[in-house]
C-alpha cells in the first residue's frame, strides 16, 4: 500500500505545477514525513489524486529519480530513497518494514503507535 502524499498545486502560482509538485515530495522527505522505503502512489494515481496530468506527474518522477530522492523497483513500484546517514536509512527502512507487517495483520495506526510507546518505554 502505497503511503499517502499529500500535495496541492496551486494554479495560480508562478512555479509549474510539476515543479510544486517535485519541491513538495523533497520537502516532504527532507521532514522525514516521508521516510526511506515508503512506497510512494503510481504516477497515475498521484495525477488523480492531485489533479495534473500523468505526464506531468511522471515528469517529477524522473527528476525526483534523477535527484536520487524516489527510486523505482520494477513492478514493486516507487519509493522513496535511501541517502545521507546510512544508520538513519537502515532505521527508516526497517520502521516502514515494522509497519507494513502490522498492518497486513490487521493492526490499526493507533495500535502501532502504542506498540512503539510501550516498546520504547520497556527499551532500557
Amino acid at each position: 500500500m502505497a503511503a499517502t502524499v499529500h500535495i496541492d498545486i496551486d494554479p495560480d502560482s508562478s512555479t509549474a505545477p510539476f515543479d510544486q509538485l517535485r519541491l513538495q515530495i523533497i520537502e516532504q522527505v527532507r521532514t522525514g514525513r516521508l521516510i526511506a522505503g515508503t512506497k510512494i502512489p503510481t504516477v497515475r494515481a498521484l495525477a488523480v489524486e492531485v489533479g495534473l496530468a500523468p505526464n506531468t506527474v511522471a515528469k517529477a518522477y524522473r527528476e525526483l529519480g534523477e535527484q536520487g530522492v524516489i527510486e523505482s523497483r520494477g513492478k514493486q513500484g516507487t519509493f522513496i530513497a535511501g541517502g545521507g546517514d546510512p544508520i538513519r536509512v537502515g532505521a527508516e527502512k526497517a520502521a516502514t518494514r515494522y509497519v507494513q507487517e502490522l498492518r497486513k495483520l490487521g493492526v490499526s495506526d493507533d495500535e502501532i503507535l502504542d506498540f512503539v510507546q510501550s516498546a520504547l518505554r520497556g527499551a532500557g
